[in-house]
């Protein structure tokens, strides 16, 4: 056994030697590691000789061990602080660390002096180096906890190996020191086993000291409430391995043969409990709805998530950065796998805005573009659709059919309506938890309230963009007011010549004149034409006219490239609209799809005019490049939003659709598949006799 002893801790030695010079040779030095390291080597030297000599002094070594394990709590307590200013001052300087410099001395003084340690012992008839080195391995594991927990999650990639080493270090060391104290001895089975065990965590510390060079922690306050939870959990932890100890005692004692054995897994299955609850996400949600049930009046604390909330609410500067913000918080609050964000647009629609790890069927994808039961059932109902609680109490849900997921795979677990001033803002799909639970009125109190601070932002987002295209459009009409200045200008100018043209019509020099000051009106309003091609024209009367004459003059002077493709399967179309208004609506469309197949080979322009019972039916299609439905739904319709640079202004399909429905009461419908063509379609109202 002896020599098995020297071998393990010769292993730990050459291990530690060669972190020690990874550590003290990189750019960025890592010194408080290098410490930890030099002084590592030298407590498994120590170990390593003493068992050499005269392994019945193993206790002596104790000291070394002291400074090894204060050592590496400096480290963690280092990357703890490491968002403060002048850290090594605070760690080495603050109250608690000095009365932890008093701890630590007063232990290497009984460890030192045979004399003090004798009198310890006789006064309170237990050795305080165990106690010492308990209380050494309880710190470095709420040390190592807390690192982990209070490293923001997209840094925890970090510190993770970190970690797990001083995790498992420190475990060994209570199971090791917890049996020593209950049975006044050093186990010496499990010491001889600590230098392997530290051979083989020197390898992951070396990987951590290259990511460990691009931590940065921002380390916030955590309330009571989370205190209690992470040592609830460490206390836990705890417990089990001091079970795992007595039970691997009493299992040695009772059969020699296989104890040691025994032992071993008891000490390897309680490690991988630590590893578990560290890295699991399940053991997480598993933990927290245990304790939230058990040592909790409240499951939440509300004041908490709100500022969480509101604090990350203030980040956030438009509706794209808040769409994904929306789908991962109600994930993160009810441990859900994955969800997708449903918002409304201007028409009432919902469509499909943002997702995370959502898996639905394209069945349950289309039914709920096409449906409208469900966001009138949200609406009308105002709580959240439990699929669990659908399962137990179906008779809840009798006002909506629940079908299309009511099957044996289906992800669905929650759907989770947005409301602003009671009106169904948006509403969120939430995958199956990490751990099946039913929702109780608590977790719906905090739906609710969280989609109404959600919803809220949404509406404020969209709100401002609402007053910045309002300010576009003031901005628009001061630049008209210019325009009808220069117009008057150009009017008074033609009216002078038409004024003098009977008196002077026979003078060369009348006609030079006149030649001069229309070479100049005509420049000028080829100035404004080219201002107010894509603006709004003056009002005027509607009458009663042919959709098949306007239809077929368009098609004698409209040019462009592809040409325009007619077919009229109506002789007689008659509605009330003002031609002029409406031959610029068409034309603009139809120059948009030329535009739109200019680069498309084999490209077409066609225009469909039919009857669909009171509306006359006109279908604009062609096969360009197309459109996805979040740009129709998002950016199609929106004033000033051009995708042509330069050359537009980005109001005409604005204008059109806006003519469309309002003032001629009919319906505008656009139907589109990137690189596969575009197809909108116009539904007028007909004119009845007599109109």
């Amino acid at each position: 056994m002896d020599h098995l002893l020297f071998t393990s801790y010769i292993i730990s030695s050459i291990a530690y030697f060669f972190l020690f010079l990874l550590a003290s040779f990189r750019r960025n030095r890592l010194l408080a590691i290098a410490l930890a390291a030099l002084i590592s080597l030298c407590w498994s030297i120590d170990v390593a000789l003493t068992a050499k000599s005269n392994p019945s002094f193993l206790a002596d070594t104790l000291v070394f061990e002291t400074l090894r394990s204060v050592a590496w709590l400096y480290v963690l307590t280092l990357l703890l602080v490491r968002h403060k200013q002048n850290r090594t001052a605070l760690v080495l300087f603050s109250k608690p660390s000095l009365i932890f410099g008093l701890y630590t001395a007063s232990v290497i003084s009984i460890e030192t002096f045979p004399r003090l340690l004798g009198f310890v012992i006789g006064l309170t008839d237990t050795d305080p180096r165990f106690v010492a080195h308990v209380v050494f391995a309880v710190l470095g594991l709420i040390l190592s906890e807390q690192l982990y927990r209070n490293t923001p999650l997209n840094q925890r990639w970090h510190v993770k190996f970190l970690c797990l080493c001083m995790g498992a270090m420190f475990a060994v060391d209570l199971v090791i020191y917890s049996k020593s104290l209950l049975y006044k001895r050093l186990d010496i089975s499990l010491w001889q086993s600590r230098g392997l065990i530290h051979a083989l965590l020197v390898p992951f510390l070396a990987v951590s000291l290259s990511r460990l060079e691009s931590l940065q922690i921002d380390a916030s306050q955590h309330t009571p409430r989370k205190t209690v939870f992470y040592t609830t959990i460490l206390f836990g932890c705890g417990i089990y391995l001091l079970l795992m100890s007595i039970t691997g005692y009493y299992l040695r004692e009772f059969n020699e043969e296989w104890g040691e054995t025994a032992q071993s897994i008891f000490v390897f299955l309680a490690l991988m409990l630590l590893v578990i609850t560290f890295s699991s996400g399940k053991v997480r949600a598993l933990a927290k709805v245990y304790f939230g049930k058990h040592f909790f009046h409240y499951s939440y604390d509300y004041r908490e998530e709100w500022l969480k909330i509101s604090k990350a609410l203030a980040r956030h500067t438009s509706v794209d950065e808040l769409k994904h913000f929306i789908v991962s918080t109600l994930m993160d609050l009810v441990e859900s796998s994955g969800g997708g964000l449903w918002l409304r647009d201007e028409q009432g629609n919902f469509f499909l805005a943002a997702q995370q790890n959502l898996h639905l069927t394209p069945q349950e994808v289309e039914y709920l573009k096409h449906g409208h039961d469900l966001p009138d059932y949200l609406a009308k109902k105002q709580w959240v659709i439990d699929f669990i609680e659908l399962a137990h109490a179906p008779e809840v849900y009798d006002d909506i059919d629940l079908s299309p997921w009511c099957y044996e795979d289906s992800q669905v677990w929650l759907i989770v309506p947005l409301f602003y001033l009671n009106h169904l803002e948006a509403f969120v799909i939430l995958t199956q938890p990490r751990v099946a639970r039913k929702l109780n009125w608590e977790d719906h109190d905090l739906l609710r309230t969280v989609g109404m601070q959600l919803a809220n932002a949404v509406a404020l987002h969209r709100a401002s963009e609402s007053l910045a295209s309002s300010r576009q459009f003031e901005a628009y009409h001061r630049l008209s007011a210019f325009l009808v200045h220069d117009l008057k200008n150009v009017t008074a100018q033609i009216a002078l010549i038409v004024k003098n043209a009977g008196k002077h019509k026979h003078n060369p020099e009348f006609f030079d004149d006149t030649l001069e000051t229309l070479t100049h009106v005509v420049s000028k309003m080829q100035h404004i034409v080219d201002q107010l091609r894509q603006g709004k024209s003056g009002p005027t009367k509607a009458s009663v006219i042919n959709l098949t004459d306007v239809i077929q003059n368009i098609q004698r002077h409209h040019k462009g490239s592809p040409p325009l493709q007619v077919e009229i399967l109506t002789n007689h179309c008659a509605i009330k609209t003002d031609p002029t208004k409406l031959t610029s609506i068409l034309t603009n469309l139809i120059q948009n799809a030329q535009d739109a197949t200019s680069q498309t080979e084999n490209g077409y322009v066609k225009l469909l005019l039919t009857r669909q019972h009171e509306y006359a039916v006109i279908k604009i299609i062609d096969n360009g490049i197309g459109m996805d439905a979040t740009f129709i739904a998002e950016r199609l319709f929106k004033p000033f939003d051009t995708t042509k640079g330069n050359a537009g202004m980005g109001i005409g399909v604005y204008e059109a659709r806006d003519y469309v429905q309002r003032s001629m009461q009919g319906k505008f419908e656009v139907e589109s598949q990137p690189r596969q063509g575009t197809t909108i379609t116009l539904l007028l109202p007909l004119a009845h006799s007599g109109t």
